[in-house]
């Protein structure tokens, strides 16, 4: 006899876990006719004693302990929305060792404890799904799970972070500058009152792990991706890249196969003003795959978010639960093999750099001569208006060149005396 009831819990009743509740009470008979049987919500666990009140309100049964669910033989289904990661894998490891089937939004666990997680899930027999750990409510997850099985997936790039969307975007449209644009994320509750995690890029790293795992079947470490955030992008170098080169700033994160390697980092593009990827702002994401087969495709929505993180849990709580009616087996898949991570000899771009340098005779000779010295060729270089001699911004597109011959071009220029600042300098995506 088919599965009648599904029985689940909801640990955490935060911003995520009100709003699945919200939604699950809401849409509760449709999504029992999708997954095809009764979804009972036995309980939510939460701590903080503001956010029990709130739940209690809503007149949800409310308990203190997670071990109680744990060890509650009915409840077949663990929905873990706390965050963090220290609390987090103690409660997700714990309930795959009881034979819980774990669903949960958290990009920092997954990226972090992916072998350990699966390894646990396979041996004992369950699920996990994490739809909501990556875009939001986009179901980008399921796509490539289950939409792209057929392709060999060729190149992953990533708008995956809303706040730093946001504040590039708006850097862009109001000529505002990144301190100006981070305030106002803020003050609409879009960054953090610490951002450090978003706008370093660390946020969008944790989530390309998730992709890319699942997109190229490899076991990654987060260290073995090249991060940079955008805090040294000015609103100039926007402005400048928009007007005088028709490029738009992002912040991507990529993974591309090279030949047997994989090509993976997280940092700021200029992409040309007609790609797609260009025309996504403010707080949206979207995740443009390349696969062998299909070809070319963008999802796009809210990456972030209440009710579309609500949305991506409900979709696996009901594609769990239809796992379960039709007692299907988990399929656990094979992530063990260690991704080759492509070096920066393999890696080939253009290039927007900007000097800070002296007004001096001869300055910009020396800069082409260090570049030439690193087979770097310039292709357009503009002089911008300034109001110190000791501060002339001077722009220069390069050809295709050699990360390496880059990084080692750049480092030897910003240890001349006639450079006064850091060098900016973007990777242009063609």
């Amino acid at each position: 006899m088919k599965k009648q009831v599904v029985r689940f819990s909801v640990i955490g009743y935060g911003t995520v876990g009100s709003g699945v509740t919200e939604v699950f009470r809401k849409r509760k008979s449709e999504l029992e006719k999708k997954a095809g049987v009764k979804l009972q919500l036995e309980c939510v666990c939460e701590l903080d004693g503001k956010k029990t009140r709130e739940a209690r309100r809503a007149k949800l049964k409310v308990i203190s302990d997670y071990k109680r669910i744990l060890d509650d033989e009915k409840i077949e289904i663990v929905i873990e929305l706390i965050g963090g990661v220290t609390a987090a894998k103690d409660i997700v490891f714990e309930a795959l060792e009881k034979g819980k089937h774990v669903i949960t939004a958290n990009k920092a666990l997954l990226a972090l404890y992916w072998d350990e997680i699966f390894k646990r899930a396979k041996k004992s027999g369950v699920y996990v799904f994490y739809e909501a750990s990556v875009g939001g409510g986009i179901p980008v997850i399921q796509a490539i799970k289950n939409g792209l099985p057929a392709n060999r997936i060729e190149a992953i790039y990533g708008i995956i972070n809303g706040t730093t969307n946001y504040i590039l975007s708006k850097m862009l449209e109001k000529k505002v500058t990144f301190q100006e644009a981070l305030k106002n994320a803020q003050e609409r509750g879009y960054a953090e009152a610490n951002p450090a995690f978003d706008i370093g890029g660390m946020d969008s790293a944790q989530k390309l792990v998730i992709l890319s795992r699942l997109s190229f079947l490899c076991s990654l470490d987060i260290r073995d991706i090249s991060v940079e955030g955008i805090e040294d992008i000015t609103h100039k170098d926007i402005e400048y890249a928009f007007e005088e080169f028709g490029y738009v700033t992002k912040l991507l994160g990529i993974a591309v196969r090279r030949g047997r390697a994989l090509d993976i980092r997280v940092h700021p593009c200029l992409i040309p003003k007609g790609h797609q990827l260009a025309a996504v702002n403010n707080v949206y994401n979207a995740i443009y795959l390349k696969g062998d087969a299909v070809g070319s495709l963008m999802l796009y929505g809210r990456g972030a978010g209440k009710l579309p993180t609500a949305s991506a849990v409900l979709s696996d709580l009901v594609s769990l639960s239809r796992n379960l009616r039709n007692e299907n087996r988990p399929i656990h898949l094979d992530y063990g093999k260690k991704a080759r991570i492509a070096g920066p000899d393999s890696i080939f771009s253009r290039y927007y750099i900007r000097f800070t340098t002296i007004d001096q005779p001869g300055v910009l000779a020396k800069i082409a001569s260090v570049l030439g010295d690193n087979s770097i060729s310039i292709a357009s270089v503009i002089q911008k208006d300034y109001t110190s001699r000791n501060a002339v911004p001077i722009i220069i597109m390069t050809h295709e060149a050699r990360e390496s011959s880059m990084k080692k071009a750049i480092g030897a220029l910003d240890r001349m005396s006639e450079i006064r600042k850091r060098s900016v300098c973007i990777r242009v995506l063609e």
